[in-house]
């Protein structure tokens, strides 16, 4: 079976077992299973197709994102089993951080591993944290934390959990303007394999609250990215989603001179993503 083909048939079951599941259950528990897909060489195509649509460079290594998209059909796997305690539909993206310990070639073989870390209270309900490690001839070469929020009435009273999200930049200078149309959540959906009707169509985007489909944020991180500067410079990235992008849309990036601080805004000034990576320069990092 292909990854989109497995991502499809995840999305599925996960539409299924959704209503079986609730959120907020004092008792829940998180699978202790790590899900794997062995060593295997990057495609090509998917992956120039992926560049082209994020405005990476065509040479160079892997895109600091682009192992979280390939591993991505394991992680909809795992929410989406019987065991995992959270409906996958209505899961919130609310933050991600990448740690990249070496820059990996597109012609290495990754072996690719997820599992789901902690359940945490949320002031909104409750998030899950999920790892995704890749790994090359054994050597851990990339890993990542992301959150998922579940959101119900029933959240705990606190202030939320802490995490690795850098607070609102806000301030930061423009540096570019960009123009996304309304099938942009289509376009990188058939390249990433990640199809969630939010971000496909207006129709499917309103049966989940949102007026217009909204744009993938890892989409938005990546691109980002794509501006960021040197990437075998970066040791660190930290992302938090904001606000949705709703498409079609008009959006600024804005960074300092560095490149180091960046975020996502809309032409009323809302920030939609607001992110920092950390870089090491001359063997001392810096931030």
């Amino acid at each position: 079976m292909s990854p989109m083909t497995s991502l499809t048939a995840s999305l599925a079951r996960g539409a299924l077992t959704s209503p079986f599941k609730r959120a907020g259950r004092p008792d829940a528990t998180l699978p202790a299973d790590r899900l794997a897909r062995p060593a295997a060489p990057v495609a090509p195509g998917p992956l120039a197709a992926y560049g082209r649509i994020c405005g990476f460079t065509e040479s160079g290594p892997l895109p600091l994102t682009y192992p979280h998209v390939l591993a991505f059909p394991l992680t909809m796997r795992l929410m989406t089993g019987h065991a995992f305690p959270l409906p996958v539909l209505g899961l919130v993206h609310t933050w991600i951080e990448i740690t990249p310990h070496r820059a990996a070639a597109p012609a290495e073989p990754l072996e690719l591993t997820v599992y789901a870390e902690k359940l945490t209270p949320h002031r909104r309900g409750t998030e899950v944290t999920m790892a995704t490690e890749a790994r090359v001839d054994g050597e851990l070469v990339w890993e990542s934390r992301s959150g998922y929020l579940s959101r119900h009435r029933q959240a705990a009273q606190a202030a939320g959990p802490v995490t690795a999200v850098p607070p609102d930049a806000g301030g930061l200078p423009s540096r570019a303007e960009w123009r996304l149309p309304g099938n942009l959540g289509r376009r990188y959906g058939a390249v990433s394999g990640d199809r969630n009707p939010i971000h496909l169509h207006p129709l499917t985007a309103r049966l989940f609250g949102f007026p217009r489909a909204i744009a993938h944020g890892m989409w938005t991180v990546a691109r980002c990215l794509a501006e960021a500067g040197d990437p075998s410079s970066i040791r660190s990235v930290r992302a938090g989603f904001r606000a949705p992008v709703l498409l079609p849309a008009t959006v600024t990036y804005a960074a300092d001179a560095t490149g180091n601080a960046f975020e996502l805004r809309g032409p009323d000034g809302r920030v939609h993503l607001v992110g920092a990576v950390t870089r090491q320069t001359g063997g001392s990092p810096t931030g």
